[in-house]
């Protein structure tokens, strides 16, 4: 069947009528902030003490807009007569937000929880450069991450956690032994 002449028109006449008679709602924004939505993606959080500067956020970023830096320091045994051993210290760890692309692929790939988004979306400057952000400001909007979610309550408890809670019963059944033989 053909279509009728004008109707394309009549259709989008029928849209214009329909928005002109809704009532327009004007965000006051500097004023009045908005509403956003509880897990929205601002700008990315840096958990410092969780990194442990193993690289992979910076190999998997596709814009290669992440920095570090680090040096080795060794370590003093742990135990007498055991070997020294070296761990990577942070020195630099800086985003480039006029490069990055909010994919949050760095996130994902951090075995250590060490990045995380937060909703802060307030951090507009003047100069490009300016907008490569060090270790110090990411650390700042740490800070601001929204707790994750609660698990539903039919949920299976984390590995970690029931883990944690075996060896944790397992000590205080071997600490209770003890006691219950010397009475």
């Amino acid at each position: 069947m053909a279509p009728i002449p004008g109707s394309g028109l009549a259709k989008g006449l029928a849209v214009t009528l329909r928005t002109m008679t809704r009532k327009s709602v004007t965000e006051q924004y500097p004023d009045a902030l908005p509403e956003l939505p509880p897990r929205t993606r601002g700008v990315i959080g840096l958990f410092e003490e969780n990194c442990t500067v193993c690289m992979l956020c910076a190999r998997e970023c596709p814009d290669w807009c992440i920095y570090i830096d680090s040096h080795k320091e060794t370590v003093p045994a742990a135990a007498p007569g055991g070997r020294e051993r070296s761990r990577n210290v942070l020195d630099r760890f800086a985003i480039d937000f006029s490069l990055c692309m909010y994919c949050g692929i760095c996130i994902e790939v951090c075995p250590f929880d060490a990045l995380f988004w937060s909703p802060e979306f307030e951090y507009a400057e003047t100069d490009i450069h300016e907008l490569t952000h060090e270790r110090d400001k990411l650390r700042e909007w740490m800070w601001t991450v929204p707790a994750p979610p609660a698990l539903d309550p039919g949920a299976e408890e984390p590995k970690e956690i029931a883990a944690a809670r075996k060896t944790a019963e397992k000590l205080a059944a071997a600490q209770a032994e003890p006691q219950e033989g010397e009475s």
